[in-house]
């Protein structure tokens, strides 16, 4: 379940940011969070294409066994 967050709260958590990191260093803080966030997908999408390229299936909770038919 996603959480739910209202225009007060976003606010709450935006001043706490400020107050935590500092005004000069959020946007560095953002920039490598949209880094890491896009290398983690890149990544778990690239073992998603390969487990289906390779026919891998998991069968009876064994991950990584070739498909037998």
């Amino acid at each position: 379940m996603i959480p739910r967050i209202g225009p007060a709260e976003l606010v709450l958590i935006l001043g706490l940011a400020v107050v935590l990191f500092g005004p000069k260093k959020l946007p560095e803080l953002g920039r490598s969070l949209g880094k890491t966030l896009r290398e983690f997908r890149k990544s778990t999408q690239g073992a998603d294409e390969s487990n289906e390229a390779g026919g891998l299936a998991e069968k009876d909770g064994k991950a990584g066994e070739p498909v037998r038919s």
